[in-house]
């Protein structure tokens, strides 16, 4: 699967009223343990990515896999971090945490404030932010 393209939402086009100059992002590196939780995750995944753009806050994200080697990358944008706890409490995800949480090996998750201009978060400065935190 390769990366997804960033998909902004309504709320980042303003649809939810005006927003802030400095957005939260979250970057996260995800490697599964076994190679026969791929599917699994790979359906978790689609859940979740249709929960984050319809949440409330999300102003958009991207995904990228690398299967082969049992990873998989989040890049997400958030109005602030009250949006971005409520997402994170909410089914599927909280689910989905709970459950892959032991499958997975050592992840990495961070978030960065980034002026909401510089959207879409370019992969490259993630990737490495991210890399620097394992």
């Amino acid at each position: 699967m390769p990366t997804t393209p960033w998909t902004a939402t309504a709320t980042a086009c303003g649809a939810a009223g005006p927003l802030p100059d400095e957005v939260l992002v979250i970057g996260s590196r995800l490697v599964l343990r076994r190679a026969r939780e791929i599917l699994r995750f790979f359906v978790a995944a689609r859940r979740i990515r249709r929960q984050v753009l319809a949440a409330r806050g999300c102003l958009g994200m991207s995904m990228r896999a690398q299967p082969f080697a049992k990873t998989f990358w989040t890049l997400s944008a958030w109005r602030d971090q009250d949006a971005l706890d409520a997402f994170v409490e909410a089914q599927p995800h909280e689910g989905a945490m709970r459950d892959f949480h032991p499958r997975l090996r050592d992840p990495v998750i961070i978030g960065w404030t980034v002026p909401r201009s510089a959207l879409p978060v370019d992969w490259s400065d993630a990737v490495h932010r991210i890399a620097g935190h394992t």
